[in-house]
């Protein structure tokens, strides 16, 4: 049997970051690292390019990039594979993964989920574990860091090709991990998101690991397989967000893989960076409210309507943000429209039916697409 242990965002910002340029597992993981050392195998998403000259690329949102020197803390803790396949792993562009993807190889840690095109990214990296064989695969929704056949980036989520590439290496693996880079920040699982995780299972895929969200989104045995529809960051220091209590919230999952036997899985719950640094187990009494808390949104997320019905009140209370961004609204007209004033003076009816047939519509949203990612305007 092999025992393979998954965690999902680090980002050595701020309170964390001295601990992994020094090497130290011990204040980065404190109680964690034993779950670590125990494991035939630790995989964690590496949430930032690691730089020692910075090149951020233009987009929204923040450009993460820290030293090469914080691959250090990672070593020292353990982790063997790092997935890449993310929204921030392109901040600084092609040279800033060119260096993240020499800096892990040099200190003998695997990557997964992106390279210098797309024929590198879609690659699925397996280790034999005593016999057990496990892919591991890693897809990013479509922001700024995507790869293309012509241009370094994440590999990016996209159904067809991912049933051509696991059909095509199914007889290299045993089991199949999937990490999934993508949801709303603060909301899972989507409708979509999850009719996607469920399609990976029914394709193939042993468990399906909903990365990026930085919420607690339930889990779900499906045919089975395992679906995790959120972890929680492991260590990331993030200032903006440090009042939410969930972002400081995580848990890692234990994959017990026995060949000819389905997966099993248990969970560890653990804070991060609340206040102080470093990740550290939840203390009893928090570890079964946790549990308890956890148990309920993996009760919700096996009901179809009511993901839905939760993700309708989501999109009805950030509607006027979604809209401002869509029609390219300044910081005035963005504050104006926060409860949609700026849309009704501004938009008549037939000028929003027209953005939604462009967003909704699969042909326009891709011509749009193309038109942006080719530079057009």
């Amino acid at each position: 049997m092999a025992l393979v242990t998954i965690a999902a965002d680090i980002c050595p910002i701020e309170g964390n970051r001295a601990y992994f340029l020094e090497g130290d597992a011990d204040s980065l993981l404190h109680d964690l690292l034993p779950e670590f050392e125990r494991s035939d195998l630790v995989i964690a998403n590496l949430e930032c390019p690691l730089v020692d000259s910075t090149s951020p690329i233009r987009k929204t949102g923040p450009n993460f990039g820290e030293p090469s020197g914080c691959i250090k803390g990672i070593k020292k803790a353990g982790i063997d594979v790092l997935g890449l396949a993310n929204n921030h792993v392109l901040d600084h562009g092609p040279t800033g993964l060119k260096n993240t993807l020499q800096v892990c190889a040099d200190a003998g840690i695997a990557t997964v989920g992106a390279g210098e095109n797309l024929a590198a990214a879609r690659h699925i990296l397996v280790k034999d574990l005593d016999g057990v064989r496990v892919g591991i695969l890693a897809v990013a929704e479509h922001e700024f860091s995507i790869a293309t056949s012509r241009s370094a980036g994440a590999n990016p989520l996209d159904l067809a090709d991912f049933v051509r590439n696991i059909t095509s290496h199914k007889q290299s693996f045993d089991f199949l991990i999937v990490l999934l880079h993508g949801g709303d920040e603060f909301h899972v699982p989507t409708p979509r998101l999850q009719d996607t995780c469920r399609f990976m299972v029914e394709m193939g895929a042993n468990a399906v690991l909903v990365q990026h969200p930085h919420v607690l989104g339930g889990y779900e045995q499906y045919l089975g397989g395992y679906i995790v529809y959120g972890q929680g960051a492991l260590l990331m220091d993030e200032a903006i967000y440090r009042r939410r209590q969930s972002f400081h919230q995580g848990f890692l999952v234990k994959l017990f893989l026995e060949k000819d036997s389905p997966p099993r899985i248990e969970l560890v719950p653990f804070i991060q960076s609340d206040p102080v640094p470093g990740a550290r187990c939840m203390l009893s009494d928090d570890k079964q409210k946790f549990l308890q808390d956890l148990e309920q949104k993996s009760l919700a997320v096996k009901d179809p309507a009511l993901v839905e019905a939760q993700w309708v009140r989501f999109c009805e209370a950030n509607k006027h943000g979604y809209l401002s961004s869509l029609l390219g609204h300044n910081r005035v007209l963005s504050r104006l429209n926060r409860d949609g004033l700026a849309a009704r003076l501004l938009y008549g009816p037939t000028a929003l039916l027209r953005a939604k047939n462009i967003a909704c519509c699969e042909t326009h949203r891709e011509a749009i697409q193309t038109i942006f990612e080719r530079q057009m305007i």
